[in-house]
């Protein structure tokens, strides 16, 4: 009586498929909760760092120091000082992005103009403000990105670079933010600066872990 072991009685192993995973495209409704929710994040960090008399990179950082400047409002400058990078995208990143990124800059806009209206807070330390808006800014542009989204400037740039050149967008982002935050020395105090190139770092290390090309298969 011939005997066999456990490992032979086992049925064989499935074979491994040969079909790519098929990526899912997003439907209207989900990229319209996602660029909500995105720039809603955002609006939250801004908040926080105009209350902490922080700043940020990108073309956000340069509408900042215009308003610390002239007292305009954040919104309004914002909304400007993205107009010339529309052509960047459209000829580079493609009509859907370059729509996306519009109605994202443009809502963003308006929540910034909206929040003193809704939501006020009395004080906040410019540490804890500088950790939690870095962390709120990555996940707001996560959300963006992962929609075929951004928020303007260099965030264009960044995702461009990262689609056509392999460039991690957080490294790309980083270095422009921490150079337009150096800019900032002139208009804000040295402490200030220090904790605004802080959330910058945070922002600049949570999406270059998290985005990373290939990692997420919905477009």
């Amino acid at each position: 009586m011939s005997s066999s072991s456990p490992s032979s009685q086992l049925p064989p192993a499935p074979a491994p498929s040969s079909h790519p995973v098929t990526s899912l495209r997003h439907g209207t409704y989900e990229d319209a909760q996602a660029l909500f929710s995105g720039t809603l994040f955002v609006a939250m960090a801004l908040m926080l760092f105009n209350q902490a008399g922080l700043l940020i990179g990108s073309t956000a950082g340069i509408a900042f120091l215009l308003h610390y400047l002239t007292d305009v409002s954040f919104g309004k400058l914002f909304f400007v000082v993205n107009l010339p990078f529309y052509w960047f995208a459209w000829t580079r990143m493609g009509r859907e992005f370059t729509l996306k990124t519009f109605v994202s800059v443009a809502l963003l806009s308006l929540l910034t103009e909206l929040f003193p209206h809704v939501m006020q807070v009395s004080y906040i330390n410019p540490l804890f403000a500088s950790l939690l808006g870095g962390l709120l800014l990555g996940a707001g542009c996560l959300f963006l990105a992962r929609h075929r989204a951004s928020l303007g400037g260099a965030t264009i740039v960044s995702l461009y670079m990262q689609n056509r050149h392999g460039i991690r967008a957080g490294k790309v982002q980083l270095v422009i933010d921490c150079v337009v935050l150096l800019l900032a020395l002139f208009v804000v105090p040295l402490e200030r600066v220090f904790y605004s190139v802080l959330a910058a770092v945070v922002m600049g290390v949570f999406l270059w872990i998290s985005h990373r090309p290939g990692r997420y298969v919905g477009h």
